[in-house]
């Protein structure tokens, strides 16, 4: 049986983007450079939760 993935971000997510991409980091050292199924589908995970963690920056004016 395949379990799918949610790609949406939970909204209760307590870490920072420096402790996700810490993880990221982590992931891509750990697979060697090259990331099977199951790894891309935690990168996704991991950059989705990353990106609602980072502070947003304003447009420059």
């Amino acid at each position: 049986m395949l379990h799918s993935m949610s790609t949406t971000v939970e909204s209760s997510s307590q870490r920072t983007a420096d402790e996700v991409n810490e993880e990221i980091r982590a992931l891509w050292r750990r697979s060697g450079g090259t990331l099977s199924v199951e790894q891309r589908e935690e990168y996704q995970r991991l950059v989705l939760e990353w990106a609602a963690a980072a502070p947003q920056s304003a447009p420059a004016a």
